[in-house]
């Protein structure tokens, strides 16, 4: 596999691994999914991601059956969605806080070498909403994500994997007071990773599709 589709898969296996542990931090203002420093997380805007990834998951199958099977494999989408907008906001502050940026152009090039290796622009949009639920329209953002996190892990002279790179994502989290809404988990700063709650009478409910009149 080529070096850089290897390295931008790499953090996403390592979001979608985090070890799951006792956490802290829940107590999410009302009206918030999450507050990450200064900035809230709405229930209305996670809501909105999720319907993003629903609507991008329908459009790409031919029947019920297939967009039911689409939805079994991704049962726990609302809290795993919000787990990676608070990451994003996290990693965002690790990066800066090492002096790391990353342009349009970069971006752009990473997109059309991934695309060249996945066989073109849909393909790719395609395999991203698959493999990490991720919409079409957020595309860009997440490999913004991918390389704000290979250049943090290059400047710590390690890679996502390691514990070098998530010990300076738990300083950020650290830094950023992160809480989650209860309904959705809560954030374990050493770990940088959404803790499932331990509320079996809080279940999260997904549409079914409507059968055919």
């Amino acid at each position: 596999m080529h070096r850089r589709r290897r390295t931008a898969l790499l953090l996403s296996a390592a979001i979608a691994a985090a070890p799951l542990l006792t956490a802290c931090g829940n107590d999410a203002r009302p009206g918030a999914a999450a507050v990450v420093g200064d900035q809230r997380i709405t229930v209305a805007q996670l809501e909105n991601r999720v319907d993003e990834v629903r609507s991008a998951q329908r459009a790409a199958v031919t029947d019920d059956a297939q967009y039911a099977q689409a939805i079994a494999k991704s049962g726990s989408l609302t809290r795993d969605t919000l787990h990676g907008m608070v990451l994003d906001r996290v990693l965002h502050r690790a990066a800066q806080d090492a002096g790391i940026t990353v342009t349009r152009k970069e971006i752009q090039e990473m997109r059309s070498g991934l695309e060249q290796q996945v066989g073109g622009s849909r393909a790719l949009q395609t395999a991203w909403l698959q493999q990490y639920s991720v919409a079409p329209e957020r595309l860009d953002e997440n490999l913004r994500l991918q390389l704000e996190a290979q250049k943090l892990a290059a400047k710590l002279g390690t890679d996502t994997s390691q514990p070098a790179f998530w010990e300076a994502l738990s300083k950020a989290s650290a830094d950023l007071d992160v809480s989650v809404n209860p309904r959705y988990g809560s954030w374990d700063v050493e770990k940088s990773s959404r803790v499932d709650a331990r509320t079996p009478w809080v279940r999260e409910v997904t549409a079914q599709p409507q059968q055919p009149a």
